[in-house]
């Protein structure tokens, strides 16, 4: 007599990981990328605001939309999409302002 095959059911996580890996599998590489690129966008919105800090966000922004661009490349979950998205428009935000403020290089080379 042929038995159903019931698959095993996955390992409760609690806490932000259950949210990032809501397949019930580790993503360590794309939960970094997720975390790593909110932190970067943060960091350059936050400091966009403040004009002599240029430098600072367009280079953080600019990273942040690297990681979160190569995060939404590889990212498996909704959860990591969704975090990744919201770090990447803060990045770019921040970017766009330094950049508008005094760009990459501004008074640092000439």
């Amino acid at each position: 007599m042929a038995h159903a095959v019931q698959p095993q059911k996955p390992q409760q996580q609690h806490g932000l990981l259950s949210l990032l890996n809501s397949d019930g599998k580790a993503h360590p590489l794309e939960n970094t990328l997720a975390a790593v690129t909110l932190v970067l966008g943060l960091v350059a919105v936050i400091s966009a605001y403040f004009t002599h800090l240029h430098l600072l966000s367009s280079w953080a922004g600019l990273f942040g939309v690297g990681t979160g661009a190569w995060g939404q490349f590889i990212s498996v979950t909704t959860g990591e999409r969704f975090v990744l998205i919201i770090g990447l428009g803060a990045a770019a935000l921040g970017f766009f302002l330094g950049m508008a403020h005094g760009g990459l290089f501004g008074g640092v080379l000439g």
